[in-house]
């Protein structure tokens, strides 16, 4: 039997100033990576097709799945935490993001 049981939610406050300054290091850190990503687009998605991409360190790693893309992006560069992963389409064509 399939129970209808509403999802919890919990909104929790950080005021730890050291968990606070990490989330901004690493929102820094991500906002370089895909500032970096954003200036390579063209050439990165046309040579990428198919794979998993993970930017690091304003570093490009690809694979073919997303655990060795950041396996790869975190043994070069460990200390970084703004990482994130894209997957590349195999073909080119038009996509609808919105309605």
């Amino acid at each position: 039997m399939i129970k209808n049981i509403p999802p919890r939610i919990e909104f929790v406050e950080v005021t730890d100033p050291d968990e606070i300054r990490q989330a901004k290091e690493q929102r820094r850190q991500f906002d370089r990576n895909r500032e970096w990503l954003r200036t390579r687009v063209p050439d990165v998605f046309e040579r990428y097709r198919g794979k998993v991409i993970c930017v690091s360190a304003q570093e490009l790693f690809a694979a073919d799945t997303a655990e060795e893309a950041i396996a790869a992006a975190k043994a070069a560069h460990p200390e970084e935490k703004g990482w994130f992963t894209r997957i590349i389409p195999r073909e080119k064509v038009p996509r609808i993001y919105a309605f």
